[in-house]
């Protein structure tokens, strides 16, 4: 099967109505946030959608999305490819005040003034917050192994200056 791409907003009420799937990309040139957040994206986005309605009621939009990216070691500053897979559950909303009214195990998704989420944004911010804070190699692929690695000294506290130091030759003059 030919994978399409995704629409870039969708209804989320009738898509839930109609129990809509996608199964899609997105293209790199669309993703300039996680471009612009790693050090370039390899290929497409590849990203499955459902649209659904729970026991409670609620619309739903859950997902699984993968993308190859290249980030830098903060090790040895080479680029590597990195694998991100994430999975989400979104349900909509018209205003922050319904925030408080999801489950927790729902994230918001704001509704514009047409009534339609933005998938592209969704997905990003998803594939974002997935990528490692501190972006490194597995030890044993890295140019720098731990014998290399240099480690700064911190000073005691007690080897830095008081700054109230001169507060308390003041006390004393004054008491003469």
């Amino acid at each position: 099967m030919q994978k399409v791409k995704l629409p870039l907003t969708v209804d989320p009420f009738k898509s839930a109505q109609k129990r809509l799937d996608y199964d899609g990309i997105i293209a790199v040139k669309q993703m300039e946030r996680l471009s612009e957040a790693t050090e370039g994206v390899i290929g497409d986005a590849d990203v499955k959608l459902s649209f659904d309605i729970d026991a409670q009621g609620l619309k739903i939009v859950s997902g699984h999305a993968k993308v190859d990216v290249n980030l830098e070691c903060q090790r040895c500053w080479k680029s590597f490819p990195y694998h991100c897979d994430i999975e989400f559950i979104y349900s909509p909303v018209f205003n922050e005040d319904q925030v408080g009214n999801l489950p927790e195990a729902y994230e918001p998704a704001l509704v514009d003034e047409n009534g339609e989420i933005n998938l592209l944004q969704i997905i990003e911010d998803e594939l974002m917050v997935a990528l490692p804070q501190v972006a490194m190699h597995d030890e044993v692929d890295c140019e720098v192994n731990a014998d290399g690695m240099v480690f700064g000294e911190i000073p005691l506290a007690d080897e830095r200056p008081n700054p109230f130091a001169v507060l308390k030759n003041l006390k004393q003059s004054n008491e003469e």
